[in-house]
């Protein structure tokens, strides 16, 4: 399968993240896409440029990281399906605003257009607060499909969610068919 890849923010996530990612480019031909703050951003957990370089060495190709970039898969039919993860709650509004003016979202919408399956991963520290609504909004959207997810914290961080990362196969497996993963909330 042609599966697209794409990794938002939430920067704590993404070694979990890359764990599957490394599993699923041993048997898919991944095309990788990346934020532009992850593209562009060193953190306490890495550099831009070390992810970079893992992600597009594992994929055997460059990422895709602009607007520009990311317009052409709906066109060219390029993907099976998206992942989006860690999807972030600036990403989930985006996509249930049906903003494009970043790459995840636009490489959403472009795929979006061939009715194949967004398989979205949320990671977001106000998860039940502001993010709430687009979550519920993209749960009641064709073609999405939600990774399991709950509470990553919910003394320190009573807000935040997060999803169960070792079920993205699963719900992409499931999303293919056309059927969301259950239970949705763990």
């Amino acid at each position: 399968m042609k599966l697209g890849f794409a990794l938002c923010g939430s920067f704590c996530n993404h070694a979990a993240v890359m764990k599957i990612y490394e599993q699923l480019s041993e048997i898919h031909e991944m095309i990788p896409i990346l934020s532009e703050r992850v593209a562009a951003t060193d953190t306490r957990f890495g550099t831009a440029e070390q992810l970079i370089e893992r992600v597009e060495s594992l994929a055997g190709r460059r990422a895709i990281r602009t607007v520009v970039e990311a317009e052409p898969l709906g066109p060219s039919n390029a993907l099976d399906a998206l992942v989006i993860a860690p999807c972030t709650g600036n990403t989930l509004a985006k996509l249930a605003a049906g903003m494009t003016d970043g790459v995840v979202p636009m490489a959403a919408k472009s795929h979006l257009r061939n009715g194949k399956p967004v398989i979205v991963a949320p990671a977001t520290n106000d998860g039940l607060a502001a993010s709430a609504p687009s979550i519920a909004a993209l749960l009641n959207r064709r073609n999405y499909y939600f990774v399991p997810f709950g509470q990553d914290d919910a003394e320190k961080k009573p807000n935040s969610l997060v999803a169960d990362f070792s079920q993205i196969e699963a719900t992409l497996e499931a999303a293919c068919e056309g059927r969301q993963i259950q239970p949705i909330l763990l």
